[in-house]
């Protein structure tokens, strides 16, 4: 994995999104109009934890390198050293797939 220029906090996780789909099971190419914005991806970079009221650092349960479900809108889009990335909480993930 790169080294990013930007590092997380708390319990913020960065995403690299899959590509999405340019043809259809069927065989059709689809425009980039018409492409769905994908809504998985892998951890690139992950936060030291989330602190409780109780001052206590909680972990996050993902990790560089899990493939992660999340969202359809969830995250705000950036733009890291010319590649697209979305920055989330760890909260916005539905979970890692296996």
């Amino acid at each position: 994995m790169a080294k990013f220029s930007i590092q997380p906090l708390a319990d913020r996780v960065i995403v690299k999104p899959q590509e999405a789909e340019e043809t259809t099971k069927g065989g059709i190419i689809l425009p980039d109009t018409a492409k769905e914005k994908p809504m998985q991806g892998d951890i690139v970079a992950v936060g030291d934890g989330k602190v409780t009221e109780e001052g206590k650092k909680v972990e996050l349960t993902v990790k560089v390198g899990d493939k992660v479900l999340y969202g359809k809108y969830s995250g705000t889009e950036i733009t890291i050293e010319g590649n697209e990335y979305l920055i989330m909480r760890e909260s916005d993930i539905f979970g890692i797939v296996k």
